[in-house]
């Protein structure tokens, strides 16, 4: 049907704000209403580390030290395990589990060249109330075809990428609103990653 697909892949959008992040550290009381999140991310990393498979290793200290990242991390714990590189071959149906952890931003994510069909809303497949002829219980179709998706905090979507007819090649889901490609002056970053079809 409408809403079948070969492989899923989970991605989480969330952003932080870097500033209380470094506050935290100092054990500062946050004033909340000034929050103002600027750095976006996908699974918990920013572009080039969302297509690094697997965890990424130990964080290093305040000032990229590898020498010195023991006192901040004596086990050797390693961070962000969950990549979202998305891989496929041609031909496939890709299923994209988007949701949007931020409580400050809505986020609008993209991939040029390969068409959304958006089948799931908030945990809920898009079907109407009133039957379409094909049963009582399925109602209506009520999916539809997009280029991208916005999502508010707390707001899911379930998209359908058929790579039927799609070249083989390195494509990029990435948010649409391009101040979220980088984080604060660094260039070349944030909530992007790559769509690889075989």
């Amino acid at each position: 049907g409408a809403s079948g697909y070969d492989v899923e892949f989970p991605i989480q959008l969330a952003s932080f704000d870097s500033y209380y992040h470094d506050e935290h550290l100092a054990v500062q009381p946050l004033p909340f209403y000034a929050m103002k999140d600027d750095y976006a991310m996908l699974n918990g990393r920013g572009y080039p580390d969302t297509v690094v498979a697997g965890a990424l290793p130990p964080p290093l200290d305040e000032n990229g030290d590898p020498a010195n990242a023991t006192a901040y991390n004596p086990a050797g714990t390693q961070s962000q395990k969950i990549d979202s590189i998305i891989t496929a071959t041609a031909g496939q149906k890709v299923l994209l589990r988007l949701s949007n952890l931020s409580v400050t931003r809505f986020f609008s994510i993209g991939a040029l060249g390969l068409p959304f069909k958006v089948v799931g809303w908030n945990a809920r497949i898009l079907r109407g109330p009133d039957p379409d002829g094909a049963g009582p219980l399925l109602g209506k179709d009520l999916t539809y075809d997009t280029v991208s998706v916005t999502l508010g905090g707390g707001e899911s979507a379930d998209v359908i990428v058929d790579t039927a007819g799609v070249a083989p090649g390195k494509y990029f889901l990435y948010a649409m609103d391009l101040n979220y490609l980088s984080h604060r002056e660094d260039d070349f970053g944030g909530m992007m990653t790559e769509i690889v079809i075989n």
